[in-house]
């Protein structure tokens, strides 16, 4: 006589047991990734146009940071406790770094910032007889130019409607959530914009 079969029900039991391991498994992948690694975001309002839209989702990269400094050019999500949400920006200088916005030109360490992921905005501002700028740091509020240590100055893309480090200040690094990384909705924009262009 061999060895007996296992019943139908048995095999059920085994299978449904197979099923819950991999779903816990797969739930503990979504929670790393999820909370340690990426995150949505949604980009709410315009500051960020032409190169992000409002209601645009991107990724985040939550531990980029935590191996190395931004780089200017990225754009960053970071929490804005007066606001009680986060905010997406550029960043256009790091600790050390003297800032000076005049006009339509930026200039860092006193050379002027190439802005290829603006030329073109800004072109069209020119030919309608604007500037794309309407506020200059530093300024009354914020008269001090240098980066301090352990924080960033950061713009939004569309300069004549952005709230950022020329009225809110500087920008403490423990308050970066990450690096855009990747525009994944709507589908038919998907791009991926480590670099921040």
């Amino acid at each position: 006589m061999g060895p007996r079969k296992p019943t139908s029900a048995k095999k059920a039991r085994n299978e449904l047991t197979e099923w819950i391991k991999a779903l816990v498994i797969a739930g503990i992948l979504v929670f790393v990734i999820r909370w340690l690694l990426v995150s949505p975001f949604i980009v709410d309002g315009e500051s960020m146009e032409p190169n992000f839209l409002n209601r645009e989702r991107i990724i985040v990269n939550k531990v980029l940071y935590d191996f190395r400094e931004p780089h200017r050019g990225e754009v960053i999500v970071f929490h804005v406790p007066d606001e009680q949400r986060d905010f997406i920006k550029r960043v256009i200088a790091v600790p050390g770094d003297t800032v000076k916005v005049q006009g339509d030109t930026v200039y860092v360490n006193g050379e002027p910032l190439e802005e290829p992921y603006l030329q073109d905005a800004i072109a069209k501002a020119h030919a309608e007889g604007r500037e794309y700028n309407n506020l200059d740091f530093p300024n009354a509020e914020f008269p001090d130019g240098t980066v301090p240590d352990g924080t960033l100055f950061v713009m939004g893309d569309h300069r004549d409607n952005s709230k950022d480090s020329r009225m809110i200040g500087y920008i403490p690094m423990d308050r970066v959530v990450g690096r855009a990384e990747l525009i994944f909705w709507p589908l038919k924009d998907i791009k991926y914009i480590g670099k921040g262009y």
